[in-house]
């Protein structure tokens, strides 16, 4: 018995292989773009520790606020070197449901507080009196 069925070539199976890529591989970092993300991380890392611990502001509030500050700094520089998120990456997707994400975070964050700060508003005042003879 004679076989006439041949073995794929590997110049078809490679085509075959790249043929089923639409375009929405995301770019891959190299080792130099890791490494930039990873010493800015720890430079964004040992900055708010050495605010808190050295205490170099006076105010607590200015502390925080640097400190959330850096934190948002991070997550930047997180989305950008690790995750690769950029316009152009699966077809500017991840962008757009990043944007998603963060719009529906503000909706409701903006109306927790809005409900909350109208409960607070609108409870009955109790006084020292009334509250003792709670159950």
């Amino acid at each position: 018995m004679t076989s006439n069925t041949q073995a794929p070539s590997h110049e078809s199976a490679s085509n075959t292989h790249h043929g089923h890529s639409h375009g929405h591989e995301a770019a891959h970092g190299s080792f130099k773009s890791y490494m930039i993300g990873f010493v800015l991380s720890v430079i964004l890392t040992a900055i708010p520790f050495w605010l808190v611990m050295g205490g170099v502001f006076d105010s607590k509030l200015a502390t925080a606020f640097m400190v959330m500050a850096l934190g948002v700094v991070q997550i930047v520089v997180h989305m950008i070197y690790f995750l690769h998120m950029n316009p152009r990456s699966e077809g500017g997707w991840t962008l757009m449901a990043l944007i998603f994400t963060l719009v529906l975070v503000g909706i409701t964050l903006a109306g927790s507080l809005w409900v909350m700060h109208h409960l607070n508003a609108n409870m009955m005042p109790m006084t020292p009196e009334m509250m003792k003879n709670m159950p």
